[in-house]
């Protein structure tokens, strides 16, 4: 038990390093288009399910509160939250709308949608995605696996390609 316990933690640290190894440039490009929406009064639109719904959440929650510095508060809210408008949107026209429908009445021309996504796949989340395109804003989105068909719809990627 022991082995298959080291055994997973050097996978784990093979994956991260290959990861930022890979993509420390494309780190800097998201960063770079957040702080440039942040700037310009726009905000974070932030959505995925399950795991990343809660990803989602913690992002979203670092951006309005503070992550290691006092600082103004940033607007970003997690599109995961509010149990009313999930539901309701899931009962009266459907599961794979419930972002989507968020981002038409939340979002503006310059605001950031902000898929997370392990799979890529989730057609909720791409529609999402599809609809922020649809009305002006920048996509980003956070993947894994294969990326799923999530990733030919953002604007700026970064994809761990790991399961």
């Amino acid at each position: 038990m022991q082995e298959q316990v080291l055994a997973l933690i050097r996978e784990s640290l093979r994956t991260k390093e290959d990861f930022f190894r890979k993509n420390v440039a494309r780190i800097l490009d998201v960063v770079g288009c957040v702080v440039e929406a942040l700037s310009s009064g726009n905000k974070l639109l932030i959505f995925g399910n399950g795991g990343s719904a809660a990803d989602a959440q913690h992002l979203a929650a670092e951006f309005v509160n503070r992550y290691a510095l006092d600082r103004a508060p940033l607007p970003a809210i997690a599109l995961t939250t509010d149990t009313s408008v999930l539901t309701s949107i899931g009962n009266d026209i459907g599961f794979n709308h419930v972002f989507a429908r968020q981002i038409e009445a939340l979002g503006r021309k310059g605001d950031i949608a902000w898929a997370i996504s392990t799979s890529g796949r989730s057609p909720n989340v791409v529609e999402g995605v599809r609809r922020a395109r649809e009305i002006g804003l920048v996509t980003i989105c956070f993947s894994g696996g294969n990326g799923g068909g999530l990733e030919t719809l953002c604007d700026y990627v970064v994809h761990v390609d790991s399961s």
